[in-house]
């Protein structure tokens, strides 16, 4: 394994510094909860090792109500990048094959680059509308393809996959003999409603998410990996063994007990990132130096500055005077021109802020 640090981690508004950002537009979950909020009851626990698969009653919720699924086809991982790390490490090695969507979330590129497989990217295109070719994708599929990687919602560009291209796309790895990895942190984020969890349409499939991004949770830690083959979840619970032998069973009790009272705390949490949507849309809809592909889910959108804007500029003026951040493109493997502006993070009026910087920062970086 050859690791190296990920802009995306670099540049980060924890490493720069939450009190340096006044506007932070660069988040990709929606607001961080407060533990005093939640009204939790933790006093009982013992601080011991916990199940290794993680906390039974926590894996039966996260299947809870699809037909055929147990809390044995759940293995609950310390983050959604611990579940990516665990899959990409017991699927892949120097001699197979990976095909990843991209612009991509930074591990799924670094970590089978570190691994030193071979990889081939399904580069999704502003000028295509970010759509998602099935065909291409086809294209690149080898005899040694091991693992095809795609996310819905995507993140960046918050596009979806319909039922149906997500069935189409089951049935090319199943057709070429090899798994499908979904990422779907932003499942219950889909604007047109959820797609159905990716590993109820094949074994061949793996479905990952998290406590993150729509719960603004990502101080636990808690992700998971879903899958119907047993022999593979046996792997990835060796290599969870390997890496932390087991989860915080205090970060374990907290999802718990966030997803137990779902009904009560999702609802207004998807109200708030769709009024925050439309304000961006909104605002989008007046610039004349910015263009976008509307995003269908998420909480992210990848617009770009058109021609005429001082890029270097933009940003520094934008940062230093500004105090407003967004992700810029190079985060993802694409020029600065595009960003990554989360909108469900900050508040509404510093959503409303950050917008009115930067138009004010278009006005004076045009070249």
């Amino acid at each position: 394994m050859r690791y190296r640090r990920m802009p995306i981690e670099i540049e980060s508004p924890e490493q720069v510094g939450y009190a340096n950002i006044r506007c932070n537009l660069t988040e990709s979950s929606v607001s961080d909860m407060r533990l005093a909020d939640l009204n939790l009851d933790l006093g009982p626990l013992v601080l011991a090792y916990s199940d290794h698969l993680g906390k039974p009653e926590l894996r039966q919720l996260l299947v809870a109500g699809i037909t055929g699924f147990t809390a044995q086809d759940v293995l609950v991982t310390a983050s959604a990048a611990a579940a990516l790390f665990i899959i990409a490490t017991s699927l892949l090695d120097q001699d197979s094959h990976l095909v990843v969507v991209r612009p991509n979330y930074a591990t799924n590129l670094e970590t089978p680059r570190a691994i030193g497989c071979a990889i081939d990217f399904l580069d999704l295109e502003f000028e295509a509308g970010f759509r998602f070719d099935l065909e291409r994708l086809e294209s690149l599929v080898r005899p040694e393809t091991r693992l095809i990687s795609i996310t819905t919602p995507h993140n960046p560009t918050g596009q979806t996959l319909s039922t149906a291209e997500l069935q189409a796309v089951v049935a090319l790895a199943e057709r070429r003999d090899c798994h499908l990895l979904v990422d779907e942190t932003y499942r219950e984020m889909n604007f047109a409603g959820p797609t159905p969890l990716a590993a109820s349409l094949s074994p061949r499939c793996i479905s990952v998410a998290s406590m993150s991004k729509a719960y603004g949770l990502p101080g636990i830690r808690i992700g998971w990996i879903i899958t119907r083959d047993p022999a593979l979840q046996e792997i990835f619970l060796a290599a969870k063994e390997q890496i932390f032998i087991c989860n915080s069973i205090i970060d374990e009790q907290i999802a718990w007990q966030v997803l137990s009272r779902k009904a009560e705390i999702l609802p207004p949490i998807l109200e708030r990132n769709r009024r925050a949507f439309e304000t961006v849309k909104a605002w989008m809809g007046q610039q004349e130096d910015i263009e976008w592909v509307e995003p269908s889910g998420g909480v992210v959108c990848f617009p770009r500055l058109r021609p005429g804007v001082d890029v270097e500029t933009f940003y520094r003026v934008l940062n230093s005077k500004y105090g407003t951040f967004v992700g810029p493109g190079h985060w993802f493997e694409r020029d600065r021109r595009y960003m990554r502006l989360g909108y469900g993070w900050p508040s509404a009026s510093e959503l409303a802020e950050g917008l009115t910087n930067i138009s004010l920062t278009l006005n004076e970086t045009k070249e």
